[in-house]
This record gives structure tokens, sequence and C-alpha cells, in this order.
């Protein structure tokens, strides 16, 4: 059970979280989604990481829920899962997130996806949320991250009809931040994370959590947590170092401090 999420470390600085379960399209039982909160929650923590890959396979990222697993569960035993405190393991992590989505996210695929902070998108990449075609709705996010990124109404026809949209038609609605040739998504995402773990960890992670905390606040609280953390991060040696290296003409040296 324990290699149907991998965690590899490739660069420094960057991990990546890789759903292992090719035979079943690598859908979200509860032991991956028990892992991947594990994982997320050590890696978070981690002072070394400083950015997080999220990936599927280079066919699939995440077909969605396991229906063998759901299909005679019942109410009481959906609500004792507690699965929303394994999804909210990956929405608190401070750490930025990559998705590498090569195609199919469906499902809790998508909503999966969604937890992300970037999404580069392979060309041949379908993002849907199909459950009301098997009887019930999204139960992850699916209803209310998907309205946030693309408005009530495209939100509306995809979990009202079940139909999934391809990675260009993503990007346009704001689904996905890039697309790139299907063989290109693993390396791009990559390179994206490269880029984030050379900056300053604690200027990155003061801007995912000013940027997700401002999203449902009101626009004078959200400026203020920002004005905040702005001025806080003067409190860090890498801001001398960086303004310093900046006046020198130099390439700085960050170390999260």
């Amino acid at each position: 059970m324990s290699d149907e999420v991998l965690v590899e470390r490739p660069l420094p600085g960057i991990a990546v979280v890789r759903i292992n379960r090719p035979d079943a399209r690598n859908a979200l039982n509860l032991q991956v989604r028990a892992m991947l909160a594990e994982h997320f929650t050590e890696l978070g923590s981690d002072p070394d990481v400083r950015c997080i890959v999220l990936t599927g396979s280079e066919r699939i990222f995440a077909a969605g829920a396991d229906i063998r697993d759901l299909a005679e569960r019942s109410a009481v035993e959906m609500m004792l899962r507690n699965t929303h405190r394994l999804w909210n393991a990956i929405a608190a992590c401070p750490k930025p997130v990559v998705a590498a989505v090569n195609g199919l996210a469906l499902g809790g695929g998508c909503e999966l996806a969604m937890h992300a902070d970037i999404i580069v998108a392979g060309e041949g990449a379908s993002f849907g949320q199909p459950e009301v075609r098997v009887g019930v709705m999204p139960g992850a996010g699916g209803t209310q991250r998907l309205t946030r990124a693309v408005g009530k109404f495209r939100a509306m026809k995809m979990v009202l009809t079940g139909q999934p949209v391809g990675a260009r038609e993503a990007l346009e609605m704001g689904l996905a931040s890039e697309v790139v040739h299907d063989a290109e998504v693993q390396t791009r995402a990559l390179a994206l994370a490269t880029e984030i773990a050379a900056l300053p960890p604690l200027a990155v992670m003061q801007i995912k959590e000013v940027v997700l905390a401002g999203q449902d606040a009101s626009l004078d609280a959200a400026l203020m947590l920002e004005r905040k953390a702005f001025q806080l991060l003067f409190a860090s040696r890498d801001q001398k170092e960086g303004m310093r290296a900046f006046l020198d003409k130099r390439k700085p040296d960050y170390q999260g401090v």
C-alpha cells in the first residue's frame, strides 16, 4: 500500500509527490488520501523543502474517487471518514504546490489539482466534475474552488452537466496556469518549482498565505494582511540579502531566515 503515493527528491529544495495506482487510473481511495495528507504535512514542515510538485503518471493525473469503495457506503459512514481533514492537510500546506497534470483530472482528481497553487497541464489533459452522473455531487471543493477559479456560469456548466473541459479551455477559463506538450509537463513543472525554490522561502510562503487568506476577505481586510506580511519580511535576513545583492549586482543566497 505504501507505494501508492511516492515521494521523490529530484532536486535540492524540491519534493515530488506522485500518485501511483496505474491499475485503478490513480483513483483516490481513502488510503491514498491519507498518504497524501501525511506527506503534505511532513513536507510542509520540512525546512529543506521549498516547493512541491504534485502529479500522477505521464498518462493520467487522477480519475477521481474510487467508486467501488463508495457505492454501498451509508451517509454516517461517509461522515465518520472525516475526509475533509485529509484534504485540509493539502490545502493548509505552507509550501507552494505545482500540479503537473497529464491526462484525466476528474472528480476528486480535479479537486486535488485545484488544491495546488500553479497548474501545468498537458495538451491532452481533461478537467471535470462528473459526480452528478453517478448520483452525487462534488464533495471536496468542486462547487467552491471551481466557482472561485472560473466564475459561476462556467462552474455551473461543469458541475451540472458533468462534462469535462480540455486543457486549452481550462487555460482560457482560469483553471490552468499554462499548457505545454504532454511530454513536457513534468519537465516544465520541475522548472517552475526550481525557479520558486531559488527565491526567498519566507517571502514565498507569505505570498501564498496572503493570497489564499485574502480571497474571501473584504478588500480592506485583505490589503491589511498584505501590508502586515510585507512589513514582517523586513525582519528577515533574506530581505537584507536580497536587496544588498541587487545593489551589489550579484546573485542572492537565500537561507529562509
